[in-house]
């Protein structure tokens, strides 16, 4: 697809023809036999005249070609009398109406820059440069422009800022543009600069007949199936008319490779017209596809449908709502659900030039009343192509809007419906100094990881597809341990992740509690167990709180704190023993005294704290047991908690029958008075 332009603007794609330098020139020897009998006896202004009737049109790339014929004619040739052109006689090359061979020169450079030739239209820019710097000032700018878009940007800089000097004061249509150019090259350097661009890989996608240029928006059909757009040559040549349309194919993607591209069967068809950028419905039953035509250099397209029939597609239907008599609507995109058509148009009511509109989609395969999609996309700059991808929640689509690499970057923005976050530009090396259109990415994947776009990078002048791919940015789980009573970080807790694979690793909290992991796959599928000592291990899950994507290798997420509680440390110089009855919890008269001791000591130290344990004999099962000694840790705790202690300085744990201090049997006799010392409860008063 040929970018067309105007004089007073860099880039404005539309849907053109791509071709390729062999058949360039056989579409040239086509034009120019069917010319041929005009131009032996045909003076230079004739000549001329054709070149800037096809410049007119729009057919800069043929305008090129008539105006090197005018430039440099066959050798045997003979010139027409009084033609300048490499006469010795007279240096000046005036060709008449104050005409020399450099204004033809700048005409072609301008050709070659429109049909995107870019190297050639440098060479000639230079040409008109070199012999007269002031008349063919703008060639200066146009020049940067150029090596821009070849790459070259320390010349493209000096050039644009060369031009903003020599102009500075003058009228010179320009001059804002080319301030625009340094903006252009300043953040393509910065974009050479990210450190991410190292996740990336960016490689173009081959066809079998080693004719890659000009297949592009490539859209899902099945499997590993596309739809591409790319470029037939008519099977009837009409002088005087381009044999070049684009038209769809069908395609399979094969170890990067596009294979068995067999053209897409449409009933109807009007061979005149260009058809291409298709999509899908969500049930497969009807493709919708945008044809468009050159009128008076403009080029006028228009979204249509058509329903799946047994032996392909039936009749393109022109979508009512969607298209407009003044306008243009082009590259469809039917959202993966059913429920919304994305398209761009140049309609009113939008913001400026073309914009991304949103209809909905009925089941008839028509569409309702157009929706802009607003000010939050919509710039006064364009936007086309769009592709939405449900799985990330993105759109994405192309665009000539500032920050830019030069052209059209694709841009994405987060959002559904009519609620869109701000776009960024996705930036290098997606994105490139040429034009940039055209995503697609699979579902139930992340946005970049098999994507495939459309740019001319890598080409003289068309379009070409690539695959892209990105290793994920590093993830970190990052957080920190606590006290659960007191909030306090604690250092030196054994950390254990554990992932649903099998995965284990760990790691020790820092002086100050923190902790962190890198992680593979998800976070609700790790696991961590922490532990130490004089703490009760505990198991979490983890809940990420806040998302950190701003590094350009590394996303960290911020686990939510995590709290731990101390373990009942019992220790014989410090504590209280309170005995109970045989299957009782009640207190005694003198275990409420001893409570009311403790409880003086904790008015009396308002730091100090408790922690109860209880027991029980050996009779009973264990789970009666557990539940026994619990009731007996938890009187005790009662009882002061009623007289007013606060409960946060009281903690406790019941361990049934676990831990005698006297024998219950002696010589397999039952020892009564060892067994009423095990029904006890041990309250440890600490001070620290």
């Amino acid at each position: 697809m040929n970018t067309l332009q105007s004089l007073k603007k860099n880039k404005i794609p539309s849907p053109a023809i791509c071709i390729s330098k062999n058949a360039r020139n056989y579409f040239l020897l086509i034009i120019f036999a069917s010319i041929a009998f005009q131009q032996t006896r045909a003076q230079a202004d004739s000549r001329l005249l054709l070149a800037d009737k096809y410049f007119s049109s729009g057919d800069y790339f043929t305008a090129a070609g008539l105006y090197e014929q005018f430039l440099h004619p066959p050798v045997k040739q003979k010139q027409p009398t009084g033609f300048p052109l490499n006469s010795k006689k007279n240096r000046t090359d005036v060709i008449g109406n104050n005409m020399n061979k450099y204004d033809i020169l700048y005409k072609q450079a301008e050709s070659y820059r429109l049909a995107n030739y870019w190297e050639e239209a440098a060479e000639r820019y230079k040409e008109c440069l070199e012999s007269d710097p002031a008349k063919y000032a703008s060639a200066l700018y146009w020049y940067s422009v150029c090596q821009r878009s070849l790459g070259k940007y320390k010349e493209a800089e000096a050039n644009a800022s060369q031009f903003l000097s020599t102009t500075a004061g003058s009228a010179n249509p320009y001059q804002q543009s080319a301030e625009n150019e340094l903006e252009t090259i300043q953040y393509i350097k910065n974009q050479l600069n990210r450190p991410d661009s190292i996740l990336f890989t960016i490689s173009k996608i081959n066809s079998l007949n080693g004719q890659e240029k000009g297949i592009y928006a490539p859209a899902a059909t099945q499997g590993n199936q596309l739809m591409i757009t790319s470029t037939k040559i008519d099977s009837i040549v009409t002088p005087g008319v381009n044999p070049y349309h684009n038209r769809l194919f069908y395609s399979t993607l094969v170890n990067g490779n596009l294979q068995n591209i067999l053209p897409v069967t449409i009933d109807g068809m009007d061979a005149s017209l260009n058809q291409g950028t298709a999509s899908l419905s969500a049930n497969g039953d009807h493709l919708y596809f945008t044809q468009w035509k050159k009128e008076n250099a403009q080029t006028i397209s228009s979204i249509y449908y058509s329903t799946k029939t047994d032996s392909g597609w039936g009749i393109p239907v022109l979508l009512p709502l969607v298209n407009s008599e003044v306008s243009s609507s082009k590259q469809p995109f039917c959202s993966i659900e059913g429920k919304y058509l994305f398209f761009a148009s140049d309609r009113p009511g939008g913001s400026g030039n073309f914009d991304i509109w949103i209809s909905v989609l009925l089941p008839d395969g028509s569409a309702g009343e157009p929706v802009n999609a607003g000010e939050m996309l919509n710039t006064a700059a364009n936007e086309q192509a769009p592709f939405y991808h449900s799985s990330s929640h993105s759109l994405v689509f192309a665009s000539d809007r500032k920050p830019g690499m030069g052209g059209f970057d694709l841009f994405t923005a987060k959002g559904w419906d009519m609620n869109w976050e701000k776009p960024e530009n996705i930036g290098y090396p997606v994105n490139s100094s040429r034009d940039d259109l055209y995503f697609y990415a699979p579902e139930k994947s992340s946005l970049l990881s098999k994507a495939i776009i459309s740019s001319d990078r890598g080409s003289e002048c068309c379009l070409e597809t690539y695959t892209v791919s990105k290793t994920p940015k590093k993830n970190i789980i990052k957080g920190f341990v606590q006290d659960c009573k007191n909030n306090e970080p604690i250092a030196d807790v054994e950390i254990i992740m554990k992932s649903v694979s099998g995965k284990v690793v760990s790691t020790k909290t820092a002086v100050d509690g923190s902790y962190q992991f890198e992680i593979t796959g998800y976070a609700d599928e790790q696991q961590l167990i922490l532990g130490k000592e004089l703490y009760k291990e505990k198991i979490s899950g983890i809940n990420i709180t806040e998302i950190d994507d701003t590094g350009w290798l590394t996303d960290i997420f911020s686990n939510e704190p995590i709290c731990i509680e101390k373990k009942l440390v019992i220790k014989p110089e410090n504590v209280v023993t309170l005995y109970f009855d045989f299957d009782k919890s009640n207190l005694k008269e003198r275990g409420i005294a001893q409570l009311d001791s403790i409880y003086s000591v904790l008015t009396e130290d308002s730091i100090a704290t408790i922690q109860i344990s209880g027991y029980t004999d050996g009779r009973g099962t264990e789970e009666y047991n557990k539940v026994l000694s619990d009731k007996r840790a938890r009187s005790c705790a009662g009882y002061l908690i009623e007289k007013g202690i606060d409960p946060n300085r009281i903690s406790f744990e019941s361990f049934g029958a676990c831990c005698p201090i006297e024998m219950e049997m002696i010589n397999g006799r039952d020892n009564a008075d060892g067994r009423s010392r095990n029904r006890r409860a041990l309250i440890n008063i600490k001070k620290d």
